[in-house]
């Protein structure tokens, strides 16, 4: 997917998960907007970035399904919200099949439908 077509992408998918009960049930507590305001887009790309890349992007991550704690920072509530929580969500929501590392071109997707949603939600709920 040629970057340019990201933000279509997150725009469909985000539509897409706002039909699940599930996942349009998450939104950042309090603390963490503080936090994500406070540090700024660019930082909290870099943290979706490196825990994407650490946590799931692995073939095997270790605890898969586990690996993602429900609150703590604003891109662990934000991946359960877009179903990048664990390879069987990523699969499922995502289309990238489990049993392989991911690339950096998918961790980079996934990063921006992390953001987009953080950011969704910065602006539905301001300071």
């Amino acid at each position: 997917m040629p970057d340019r077509e990201v933000p279509a992408w997150c725009s469909r998918t985000l539509g897409r998960l706002s039909h699940s009960r599930f996942r349009s049930g998450f939104s950042l507590n309090a603390k963490d907007r503080s936090y994500a305001r406070a540090k700024g887009r660019a930082v909290i790309d870099r943290h979706a970035h490196e825990l994407l890349a650490k946590r799931v992007g692995p073939a095997l991550p270790p605890k898969d399904g586990r690996q993602t704690p429900y609150r703590g920072h604003p891109v662990f509530t934000a991946q359960h919200a877009t179903g990048t929580c664990c390879r069987g969500c990523i699969e499922r929501w995502h289309g990238i099949p489990k049993g392989r590392p991911l690339t950096d071109r998918e961790v980079d997707r996934l990063a921006a439908l992390v953001m987009a949603w953080i950011e969704r939600d910065l602006k539905d709920h301001p300071a």
